[in-house]
């Protein structure tokens, strides 16, 4: 976007003589020149060539909601694969999966993985779970308050509902876990985000919630989230009672589609096992699974989800097996993926239109059903990743591939 050249001047002058810092340029401009200004400072400081950061397609004000002391966009490839056959609870149709990366290679990968799911007849897949939490951690004096704090919970969880849903037109409070380690009682809040991925939402109401439980108890609230959400960082409950969606997408291959991948269903069977679950279960790893972090990141970048939550969704198992027919089954189960088609970065206008390119942006009727069928979406997109890397390493052409694709 452009900016007023001599305006831009003026306000660098401004910053570079310590009169005005970079965030206090939004109070003196409009959000453009704000972010021109920026760029000439950090590009002159630095004596960096600015110049494809500061060239975007979209007014600067938009993504005031998202970021802080703008100086431009960083621009990602985005491509497709498929069209890909979902046969799912609420998307149950072929649709383009959008995937932004650098990774060279990838797209083919999946796109590999959505063609043998189109030949199987499509995947199926299902939101098993939903539910966004949080979890505060109080200070008690000693385990038989901590005891006492957790009956009142059970005793309360209704007050606890009202005053949490005050805060929210849409959130739903399902459930109050208590954990109690020595003097310490966390609260594992649980709560119905609809099609919102529902981070703020959750946080506003369980903030509501725990000045109820600070003003009825003895009790003292320590930190609004305790670590046992758990937000952002590997966390073993997750990965057994979830967090935002748990999906599973799975596919029969018949055995002369698994052919045509120059290996056999026993063969990628015995690589999941040894790789994706021994391999895995030998590295203390969380995730069961040969790369699901790589269509989720993509789909997650291209459809304006955190991508720090990645962390999460990447918590997938991966399962192989030979059925009686001689055929291939295979499934992905994703037991924490946060996804949203509403706030966030899905209101970005490039993200905006990805979530179009699959047909969920905004809010579904009925409520929750277009973040359902988003992660289906990705659920699938996950499986057509895992089905096409296992099928390289079974045939050992992992290596040729890339060098064929000169990455």
């Amino acid at each position: 976007m452009t900016a007023d050249a001599d305006r831009v001047a003026d306000l660098v002058e401004h910053v570079e003589a310590g009169e005005l810092r970079l965030h206090e340029l939004a109070d003196h401009t409009d959000s453009d020149t704000a972010a021109a200004v920026r760029r000439q400072v950090v590009a002159t400081a630095s004596d960096a060539d600015c110049e494809a950061i500061g060239d975007y397609g979209f007014p600067a004000e938009v993504a005031e909601p998202n970021i802080e002391n703008m100086i431009g966009t960083v621009q990602v490839p985005l491509g497709v694969v498929g069209p890909v056959d979902i046969n799912g609870g609420a998307l149950d149709d072929k649709r383009y999966l959008p995937l932004a990366t650098t990774e060279g290679a990838l797209l083919a990968s999946v796109n590999r993985g959505c063609s043998v799911i189109n030949k199987a007849g499509g995947a199926t897949a299902r939101v098993t779970k939903a539910g966004m939490t949080r979890a505060p951690v109080f200070s008690v004096t000693d385990v038989a308050e901590a005891l006492a704090l957790v009956e009142w919970v059970r005793d309360n969880e209704t007050a606890l509902r009202e005053a949490a849903e005050e805060t929210t037109s849409h959130g739903e409070l399902q459930d109050v876990t208590p954990y109690v380690v020595g003097n310490n009682v966390y609260l594992r809040f649980q709560y119905d985000t609809k099609d919102a991925m529902g981070m703020n939402m959750v946080t506003i109401a369980t903030k509501a919630a725990c000045e109820v439980v600070e003003s009825e108890t003895a009790a003292s609230l320590v930190a609004l989230s305790g670590n046992l959400c758990t937000d952002k960082k590997p966390a073993a409950i997750n990965a057994v009672e979830g967090r935002g969606r748990s999906v599973t997408a799975d596919v029969v291959v018949p055995s002369e589609v698994v052919d045509t991948l120059d290996t056999t269903p026993e063969a990628i069977a015995e690589i999941n096992t040894r790789k994706n679950l021994l391999g895995s279960a030998k590295a203390g790893a969380l995730g069961f699974n040969a790369h699901v972090a790589n269509p989720v990141a993509a789909m997650f970048l291209a459809t304006g989800q955190d991508e720090a939550q990645v962390v999460e969704g990447a918590n997938a198992i991966t399962t192989a097996e030979e059925t009686d027919d001689g055929d291939l089954y295979m499934s992905v189960s994703l037991a924490s993926l946060e996804v949203g088609t509403v706030g966030g970065g899905t209101k970005l206008p490039t993200q905006s239109e990805a979530l179009e390119i699959l047909g969920v942006a905004g809010g579904g009727e009925p409520a929750g059903s277009n973040a359902d069928a988003l992660a289906e979406a990705i659920a699938v997109g996950a499986l057509a990743g895992e089905l096409s890397l296992l099928a390289a390493l079974g045939s050992r052409h992992l290596s040729s591939a890339h060098e064929s694709l000169g990455r």
